[in-house]
């Protein structure tokens, strides 16, 4: 199991902790919270998601090999989804990323919790995410 594989498995374990959609609804707002503070700078037409309702931006930086995600949104729901995304794919190999082929939305049954609209939105941070491993 990569280590990506692993940290789906871990958020999808703390999902299958709660019983009910709001349960995991307000849960993932409260990830939201833990994002780390996102560069005005960096709210540019280049690095926004494309398929999200809400706007979402996402960035990156590459070290050592792997690279590290950033982002933010500006609705509170969708905060929470940039924080699993970011907790998921950051400090992973360029090659890693390259070769990751996961409907994230379906492994961690997303589709109970929210909206089509925010499901794309999650699915457009897969291709970007993707889009900066193939430049890398």
């Amino acid at each position: 199991m990569s280590t990506i594989e692993q940290r789906v498995e871990e958020i999808k374990e703390d999902l299958d902790f709660f019983e009910d959609e709001l349960q995991k609804y307000e849960y993932i707002i409260d990830l939201g919270k833990k994002l780390e503070e996102f560069d005005e700078k960096d709210k540019i037409p280049e690095n926004i998601v494309h398929g999200c309702t809400s706007q979402v931006w996402l960035t990156h930086k590459q070290k050592d090999g792997k690279l590290y995600f950033y982002g933010t949104s500006d609705a509170i729901i969708v905060k929470g989804l940039v924080y699993m995304i970011l907790k998921i794919f950051s400090d992973s190999t360029i090659q890693d990323l390259k070769d990751i082929d996961m409907d994230i939305v379906h492994v961690l049954k997303l589709s109970e919790v929210i909206t089509p609209n925010r499901q794309s939105g999650v699915i457009g941070m897969m291709k970007k995410i993707k889009e900066y491993a193939l430049n890398a």
